[in-house]
């Protein structure tokens, strides 16, 4: 198991903020592994709603299926992801500042299988990767409407 945490400060608005990333469709816009995320299903975004979510990784391309798991509107968003090498649990905690929101954004990497082995190694890769994530990610909501 990985667990990766990064906190990212914005001037946007809780609610805009929360609104935003609870759409996993976002993905596409903040965060650099994904090459692309689409919605399965149809209505409006609710737990049981999955993404398909194509990313890119140390130059390989991977599919997983996303399911949100958890919504407490404006508070917390849980997203879990899977195929046969990883299952990924993705939380998104949002917490109002006076000058905006932080989210507190944790990844949990679960390998699987022989994949396992490789996490010391991975693990420089991941850290990177959710460094460029963050940034971005401040970048995005730093940009959306009030």
């Amino acid at each position: 198991m990985t667990v990766l945490l990064r906190a990212i400060e914005t001037s946007a608005p809780t609610e805009a903020v929360a609104r935003y990333l609870t759409d996993f469709t976002t993905a596409e816009a903040w965060d650099p592994g994904t090459v692309s995320c689409r919605r399965l299903d149809e209505g409006p975004v609710r737990v049981g709603s999955r993404f398909e979510n194509v990313s890119r990784f140390r130059g390989r391309e991977t599919t997983l299926v996303y399911r949100l798991t958890e919504l407490v509107p404006g508070v917390r968003v849980t997203f879990i992801g899977d195929n046969k090498t990883v299952t990924t649990i993705d939380d998104l905690h949002f917490e109002p500042l006076s000058t905006g929101c932080r989210v507190r954004y944790q990844v949990d990497f679960r390998f699987k299988g022989l994949a396992r082995l490789a996490v010391p190694f991975l693990r420089p890769s991941l850290e990177h990767l959710a460094d460029a994530g963050a940034a971005r990610m401040k970048t995005v909501l730093d940009a959306l409407p009030t």
